[in-house]
């Protein structure tokens, strides 16, 4: 029978210094209820890594905006698949009209604005308000022109409408569907290129088109001089956002190409840009 001395508590020291003294001892460690697990912390990602995926995107991105993609796909004879084109907020809107404003250099404009997103809302109108400006400026600076000329007899020029919105729509999605289609092209002749879906194009060349809707109201003045400054200055900024998208997707391929390429794009967009500028002097010359 044990004695009372047997029965009294012992204290005992460190955990460590038992097991030394009885190695074949077991030991119950009961952890603390507050106490958090200590885990390694994880190694911290870097911002340019980050930044760089938001960019460029990656595998993780892709699947999700192509399930996204298909969450919202429908049949395209039904009313809902095209509403998908138009189904994009007002803050989408004016950001993507900035960054068309103010391209910045190493920055791909599709993945920072189109990507998510790709409409056709505002790249519909902004062609239909830069159509209306053309006509308006031009009448507008015609009439200017002639205020006070006892002969003069103003007459609107309504059919400049349908010219400039036969130029510019057809700019608007001839252009992107010929650029699309050899982009497709060269895709098949090198697999590492960067691919823009068609959609994407006529988004990219609509937002691009903004900046000559407060030129072409600037128009309005009647030196040469100073329309021909404002054009080039769109034509720079417009011709900028074009230049620094598309040059990612062909730069991988053949130099000679690649170039080529851009300077179509550019030359294309010049050509738009000088046309617009001379429907309304037109107006002025036939007057």
């Amino acid at each position: 029978m044990a004695t009372v001395d047997d029965l009294q508590f012992e204290e005992f020291g460190d955990a460590t210094t038992s097991l030394v003294a009885t190695p074949d001892a077991t030991t119950i460690r009961i952890e603390d209820p507050d106490e958090t697990p200590k885990h390694p912390p994880a190694p911290p990602r870097s911002s340019r890594r980050e930044e760089d995926d938001e960019l460029l995107g990656n595998d993780d991105s892709d699947k999700t905006e192509l399930l996204a993609g298909q969450k919202k796909s429908s049949p395209f004879w039904t009313f809902e698949y095209y509403q998908t084109f138009f189904d994009v907020d007002t803050y989408q809107v004016f950001d993507r009209i900035k960054g068309s404003l103010l391209p910045i250099p190493g920055k791909n404009f599709v993945r920072l604005y189109i990507r998510s997103n790709p409409d056709l809302y505002g790249p519909f109108w902004i062609c239909a308000t830069l159509v209306f400006a053309i006509a308006i400026s031009g009448n507008l600076s015609n009439f200017l022109i002639h205020l006070g000329e006892k002969t003069y007899h103003y007459v609107p020029e309504f059919r400049k409408v349908s010219i400039a919105a036969t130029i510019i729509y057809s700019y608007a999605w001839l252009v992107p569907l010929a650029l699309w289609g050899f982009l497709m092209w060269r895709n098949s002749k090198v697999m590492n290129i960067v691919s823009y879906s068609f959609l994407e194009i006529v988004c990219v060349y609509g937002y691009s088109l903004f900046i000559y809707i407060p030129t072409a109201i600037l128009w309005i003045i009647p030196q040469k001089a100073v329309r021909w400054i404002l054009v080039t200055v769109a034509l720079g900024i417009s011709g900028s956002v074009l230049a620094m998208t598309f040059w990612p997707a062909v730069r991988e391929d053949n130099r000679r190409i690649a170039l080529a390429t851009i300077v179509t794009i550019v030359l294309l967009h010049m050509l738009l840009s000088v046309g617009c500028l001379v429907l309304p002097l037109q107006m002025h010359e036939e007057c």
